[in-house]
């Protein structure tokens, strides 16, 4: 099954809580701390492999969670970093978070990776805080949380040429006849329901990547029969064939309408060049009006120059296989005339929109809740059972001017202070 579309939710590793420990061997009564740190945990990837050309498995799997960092021993052991969760993609997924709609990586390339949440680092364990003059630390840090998000997959299928056309213009027909693609195909319209993709082999140094588009129709820019699923497909191709239905009552008028569609999605695709190929030409009814059909089009086209359209025009059949060759010649032909694309970016662009030690206070029923980035982060990785984490967890609250905010909002002794998942009571 062909799925091109998936959301899912990503969690990268914990990393590893670093440890309070001091060293006790015989004859050395004051070893001194010898906590080791926690390992990293294991990122969430993303990663571009040819043997995938749906989404499909991302049907049924909806949770990826990487495994957490190992925890710091004594002797200064660090603990074990986790391995990173590598996920499979096809080539041509589009990464999106879901929850702000923002683009934050383009897999295109086999091989590409994409990290898409990093795993937490390892908290430091008790040596790494000793001192001239805090000699004996009771003192240390639980790993730093993973990171969470929900993504939304858009596959966008990578090929050189997309055939485009009304319902039953016979596109499946010409890729089956071209290629090894097995496409259903059936004589009623919109037999097709998912984009088709295959390979010809014109020659021992020419091959094409086709992809047939499903039929589209008036309103397909507006999601319409499933219009907005196929057109994306099309925005990644370099030339387009739009085959003409010669059986159809106004070749001429679906031509223009299959147009204004794919201009009103994305006004870049009015600027492929595209080849016109009239097909079903050995049927004697539509053989004997392509004269005229060509000529209107030539007077229509003349009349609207905002299309990039190539000639010489083909009459074709797709089931006979007349003049598809010249047909795929004369694609390969405007391939080779395109300029190379720029690269695509393939890293994710992440935007600092604040400043993370940055917070806010909320005056609760029950109490207070401080929000912010560093403030939470700081929290979890708080020993909140040594006396000495907490102290130093203190000491960031008036680094960050908290404390101080805290006062002047109004806060009294015994009051309820929520930072993350923690409840801490406050005093003076």
């Amino acid at each position: 099954m062909f799925i091109d579309q998936a959301e899912f939710f990503v969690q990268s590793g914990k990393g590893g809580d670093g440890a309070v420990h001091f060293r006790r061997e015989k004859y050395i009564p004051r070893g001194g701390p010898d906590g080791g740190d926690g390992g990293k945990g294991g990122d969430i990837i993303l990663e571009v492999t040819s043997h995938l050309n749906t989404l499909y498995k991302f049907r049924y799997q909806k949770r990826f969670i990487a495994k957490d960092g190992g925890h710091g021993g004594g002797k200064k052991m660090t603990g074990r970093s986790a391995s990173d969760l590598i996920i499979p993609v096809p080539a041509g997924t589009v990464v999106y978070d879901k929850e702000t709609d923002e683009v934050i990586g383009d897999l295109v390339e086999d091989g590409s990776r994409l990290i898409v949440a990093y795993g937490g680092r390892g908290g430091r364990g008790n040596a790494r805080f000793a001192n001239s003059t805090r000699q004996t630390p009771r003192l240390a840090e639980r790993g730093e949380p993973g990171q969470e998000r929900f993504l939304r997959l858009e596959l966008k299928l990578i090929a050189d040429i997309g055939i485009v056309g009304v319902p039953n213009a016979g596109k499946s027909t010409l890729l089956a006849a071209i290629t090894n693609a097995k496409p259903k195909i059936g004589a009623y319209p919109f037999t097709t329901i998912e984009p088709n993709l295959g390979v010809a082999e014109l020659d021992r140094e020419t091959t094409l990547v086709l992809a047939d588009i499903p039929g589209l129709i008036e309103g397909a820019h507006q999601g319409i029969g499933l219009g907005h699923d196929f057109l994306r497909h099309i925005q990644r191709t370099h030339v387009l064939i739009h085959i003409l239905d010669g059986f159809a009552e106004d070749p001429v008028m679906d031509f223009f309408q299959i147009n204004s569609e794919l201009a009103l999605f994305d006004p870049d695709l009015a600027e492929k060049p595209q080849i016109i190929a009239f097909n079903k030409m050995d049927i004697e009814q539509v053989r004997k009006r392509w004269q005229e059909i060509k000529k209107e089009l030539k007077k229509r086209l003349k009349q609207d120059q905002s299309l990039n359209i190539e000639e010489p025009f083909f009459a074709i059949s797709a089931a006979t296989g007349e003049e598809v060759r010249p047909l795929l010649y004369r694609a390969a032909q405007l391939l080779t005339e395109i300029p190379e694309p720029a690269k695509v970016l393939e890293q994710p662009v992440y935007r600092v929109d604040s400043d993370p030690n940055q917070f806010k206070i909320e005056r609760l029923p029950n109490g207070w809740r401080v929000k912010g980035e560093a403030i939470e982060r700081s929290a979890a990785m708080t020993y909140w059972e040594h006396y000495q984490s907490v102290n130093r967890f203190q000491r960031i609250l008036e680094a960050l001017g908290i404390d101080q905010a805290l006062r002047e909002a109004g806060i009294l002794e015994g009051d309820t202070v929520f930072i993350g998942d923690y409840e801490l009571e406050w005093q003076d």
